[in-house]
């Protein structure tokens, strides 16, 4: 046992130094004011104040706003998908997981300027409306590129938790339910459904917390003038400089994940489950 644990002393200094101390440091920017010296910091909670200006808020609230779109749009290509390949047999299943997950393997920089590429007023998409007589639309720097880079982007991780629940799922009962009358429909709300709800639980919680957070992609595709919560403290720490304020958001962001998780975790029926 003593061997086993001087073996774990390397991974939790690691953690330390990677994990507890960063976050322990944004913490205290986040309630301090100074020139991030610790000899000349006082603390504060004005960082926090600032957070109730009506130009944060709509920042806040813009990105809840993407947030849902982006992952209610991923739910709806994600779960048909995740579906559609568990009946295939499992070697089939693996050849078309890769599929969807080719993508992520791709910088998401690269992936960005893709859709750039697509959306752009003279770009692929334009050019073949006019091909086909119709009028060139302006889609890059709206909420649309927005959200289309987002989805095609964060796809994957809805489809994987889904695909993961319905694989486990006891099909004996989908048999049962059909053997007491239930028709197809009745048959999915009331038994494929529920069991798939931990992988759509998870993927929702992902999706939604990676959309809230990103700041590549609604800076490439919406423009500088498009600002998330991710944009907002990457301007707070690069750009402004002002670190106590970039702490405080992440802060709160922080602590709005942690409810968020808590809140997926009570109407989780696996967790309820063992619970009882």
């Amino acid at each position: 046992m003593n061997h086993y644990k001087g073996l774990v002393k390397p991974y939790v200094l690691w953690s330390f130094i990677l994990i507890v101390l960063p976050l322990a440091l944004i913490i205290l920017y986040s309630v301090t004011t100074g020139d991030n010296s610790l000899l000349t910091i006082h603390f504060t909670l004005e960082n926090f104040k600032k957070l109730s200006d009506p130009v944060y808020l709509n920042v806040f609230l813009k990105s809840l706003q993407i947030g849902l779109i982006t992952t209610g749009v991923c739910l709806i290509l994600a779960y048909p998908m995740a579906y559609i390949i568990s009946k295939f047999r499992d070697d089939i299943q693996n050849i078309l997981i890769l599929l969807v997950t080719i993508p992520m393997w791709i910088n998401t920089l690269l992936r960005t300027y893709a859709w750039i590429s697509l959306l752009a007023d003279n770009g692929i998409i334009n050019s073949l409306l006019e091909v086909l007589g119709l009028n060139r639309a302006t889609m890059m720097y709206t909420n649309f590129s927005v959200i289309m880079g987002l989805v095609c982007d964060l796809l994957p991780f809805m489809v994987i938790p889904i695909h993961t629940s319905l694989t486990k799922m006891d099909y004996s009962l989908v048999e049962a339910a059909g053997d007491l009358g239930a028709n197809r429909f009745q048959t999915f709300t009331k038994v494929i459904l529920k069991l798939s709800l931990p992988g759509v639980i998870n993927g929702v919680t992902l999706v939604f917390l990676l959309s809230i957070s990103s700041f590549v992609i609604p800076v490439l595709l919406g423009g500088h003038q498009f600002v998330l919560i991710g944009n907002l403290i990457e301007n707070q720490f690069i750009s402004v400089g002002d670190w106590n304020f970039g702490s405080a958001i992440s802060v709160i962001l922080a602590m709005a994940i942690l409810l968020l998780i808590g809140f997926m975790k009570k109407i989780d029926p696996e967790d309820n489950g063992g619970e009882s």
